[in-house]
């Protein structure tokens, strides 16, 4: 920005603060970051279409079977290059990213997850990658209304809350769905449910749709026209998907999670591009419908048109077997995730919520299929309503977002008909999954070194504070072989405190030595030559893992050992204290500031 351009911009900052409420601000600006949100959307949809249609063109075309294992690595390889060439940052998970933000960052994102997904996620998706678009559009709007925050120096809280906006914007625009996008922003992202933020939320939702309306009109992204209405004697067929949505969702995450525990065991990334990438061409050669993010496949199962889906690999599945065409949808569901996984680990950028889509649907209509193969049932059940309602449970099960996933499916339907089997499937996979997957694979990570945001506001208090700024450190610090006499004269006489660590030449603590050690003989100068600190001193009620501890943590031990002060070391060496009225103030401050 010139110097002139500075100059109109804080002239602006000026008469804005003379002329706009904050209140009215925070409105204005969720429009505008739902707006970027929506030409984010757009501009991903876009370049994904536009390299898939070059890699469909005459001449590719040709060669598209024989070499469509080949695809997916020259797209990891391509977003590695950009990573490396381009970026010169580390790129995390989409979604996962922003919570990090959120809770450890003070909302602030890096100016350049403005951009990179853009890149990225469509070279990754474009190429054949398994995984969705959905996670990068939501972090790159969620930087976009991060950094459109920093540049009107907004607060925290509004940063978190535009954030929030900017990611209800996004998938608003991508589903043309404003009120599913609105409980996403709040079930995801932990966000407060008042009024204060729900304007916010739908000002960013609806200029979101609005653009994602201006740029391709009535299309949708999936395509279910609701043909058989609910019927009651499906509810006990209903609750049995629910079991089975939630069992699928249960191994979804287990894969997930092992095969990422596998990449990050390997610490070259060509390494691991190479394996993932084969691996997950070779999937893609035999079974053609993980390619992408397999939307085709979705809206034709949704359809009920089977046919494209199964005939679509290198066997070229006769679809007059009907037990056939089951084994290959059951094949989908156990391998989706596998390719996911794949993409992921050899470095692809994307997110799940579309794989977990794909999941659902195919599951829903493979269930529905075998009841109504099977002749068990004199009743046959609707194939399209259950695969519609077979995504909810998959969202609920492995997003562990339940209402997402019934406001989502209900939007996309248009009304509230099958209201009522959603709500049935999604309570119980959701019930079932939390039982056995604590949490989803969004906040996995985040939750087990304690930086997840939840509902819980004392929580999300202690792990916003900065633990760093409560830590003192301006402690004399002594050496096992002082003497009682350098005790007093070096240490006690020039400082204000009670507590003097005990450290050797490494810096490594060995002990504590307090005023009240050695009130009884400080004065008995027969003592300074013969005493010296190593018979004094005594180790530590608790100690504080800089590296390790949460702030939760850190207060439990407190509360455990009663005292007002505990050491603190980081990297294994002495660093310093923390008091327990600092991080009680500390708290208190930062309570004002979240709920201000």
């Amino acid at each position: 920005m010139s110097t002139r351009s500075k100059i109109i911009f804080r002239k602006f900052l000026k008469w804005r603060y003379q002329n706009i409420s904050n209140k009215k601000f925070i409105n204005i600006a969720s429009a505008v970051v739902g707006l970027l949100a929506g030409l984010a959307a757009v501009t991903i949809k876009n370049l994904v279409h536009f390299i898939q249609a070059l890699l469909e063109g005459q001449f590719i075309k040709e060669i598209h079977q024989a070499f469509y294992f080949i695809f997916p690595i020259v797209g990891l390889l391509l977003v590695l290059l950009v990573k490396r060439k381009l970026i010169k940052e580390k790129l995390g998970h989409g979604i996962p990213s922003t919570l990090f933000a959120i809770s450890k960052q003070k909302g602030m994102m890096p100016r350049y997850q403005m951009w990179a997904s853009l890149i990225t996620a469509p070279l990754t998706v474009g190429f054949g990658g398994s995984v969705g678009l959905e996670g990068p559009t939501v972090s790159t709007s969620a930087a976009l209304g991060s950094n459109f925050a920093r540049l009107f120096h907004l607060n925290q809280t509004t940063r978190t809350l535009l954030m929030g906006a900017a990611a209800a914007g996004a998938m608003a625009s991508i589903f043309k769905a404003p009120i599913a996008a609105i409980v996403f922003a709040v079930e995801i992202f932990s966000l407060e449910l008042t009024m204060a933020s729900l304007i916010p939320l739908l000002l960013a939702s609806i200029s979101a749709v609005l653009t994602s309306y201006f740029f391709f009109g009535d299309d949708v992204l999936l395509h279910f026209n609701l043909q058989d209405k609910f019927a009651f004697n499906d509810v006990l067929f209903y609750v049995l998907l629910g079991v089975i949505s939630a069992s699928v969702s249960i191994y979804f995450s287990k894969i997930y999670f092992r095969i990422d525990t596998f990449f990050r065991g390997i610490a070259n990334t060509y390494k691991r591009l190479l394996i993932g990438g084969v691996l997950l061409g070779i999937i893609i050669y035999f079974i053609p419908p993980l390619f992408g993010e397999g939307y085709d496949t979705i809206n034709n199962v949704l359809r009920g048109t089977i046919e494209p889906v199964i005939i679509s690999n290198i066997f070229h599945t006769a679809t007059d077997n009907v037990w056939v065409v089951i084994t290959f949808l059951i094949g989908l569901i156990l391998f989706k995730v596998v390719a996911t996984s794949f993409t992921f680990g050899a470095g692809g950028v994307g997110g799940i919520f579309g794989p977990t889509l794909f999941t659902g649907s195919v599951t829903g209509y493979v269930f529905a299929l075998i009841i109504n193969t099977s002749n068990i049932f004199s009743h046959q059940l609707s194939l399209t309503n259950f695969a519609m309602v077979g995504m909810a449970g998959l969202m609920a099960g492995i997003l562990h977002a339940p209402l997402t996933a019934i406001f989502l499916i209900a939007e996309i339907t248009g009304g509230y008909e099958l209201f009522v089997p959603l709500m049935i499937v999604a309570s119980i996979s959701y019930i079932i999954t939390k039982k056995y997957i604590p949490h989803n694979i969004y906040h996995k990570q985040l939750a087990e070194r304690g930086q997840l945001l939840t509902h819980d506001k004392d929580k999300n208090v202690l792990m916003l504070l900065d633990i760093n700024k409560v830590i003192e450190t301006n402690f004399v610090l002594l050496n096992p072989e002082m003497t009682l006499g350098e005790i007093v004269n070096n240490a006690v006489a020039k400082s204000s405190r009670n507590h003097f660590p005990v450290v050797n030449k490494d810096n490594e603590f060995l002990g504590i030595l307090t005023l009240n050690d050695i009130r009884s003989i400080m004065f008995d100068k027969e003592l300074y030559e013969k005493v010296k600190v190593e018979s004094l001193m005594h180790s530590a009620l608790e100690i504080i893992y800089l590296e390790k501890d949460t702030t939760e943590e850190i207060l439990n031990k407190f509360k455990r050992t009663g005292a007002w002060n505990l050491v603190v070391l980081k990297e294994g060496k002495y660093y310093g204290f923390i008091s327990k009225s600092r991080l009680l103030t500390a708290y208190r401050r930062k309570l004002i500031e979240v709920t201000a």
